[in-house]
């Protein structure tokens, strides 16, 4: 059986806030290490029937990012979701959900910049 590697190296600041995250993989087409401003890993715990997850973001990340990042997330969720269950209602229903997360947070920014 063939394994592969997740590395995840955060940087913190004397705060102990994420200054600079990175990370590579084994299997990756990348041969460096790849910058982010933002993490999201959930590990599903089955015995336990729950969720483990580590969420980060570098103090560099802008609400605009967020937004993004989120959005894109749930999106790819959704084709998660979909290739694993077949349930095309669910999936609309959460694209449908991310679509509206993110015009509504476009409208909350109109007239701050």
């Amino acid at each position: 059986m063939k394994k592969s590697e997740i590395n995840v190296t955060v940087t913190l600041d004397d705060d102990k806030v994420p200054h600079d995250i990175r990370w590579n993989a084994t299997d990756s087409t990348a041969h460096d290490e790849q910058k982010a401003k933002a993490m999201l890993l959930a590990f599903w715990d089955g015995t336990e029937k729950t969720a483990m997850r580590i969420d980060l973001w570098t103090k560099d990340m802008t609400m605009d990012e967020m937004a993004d990042f989120y959005y894109q997330v749930l999106v790819t969720m959704g084709d998660t979701f979909q290739r694993a269950t077949g349930k095309t209602e669910l999936v609309n229903n959460l694209k449908r959900f991310a679509n509206q997360f993110h015009e509504k947070y476009a409208e909350s920014e109109v007239g701050k910049e």
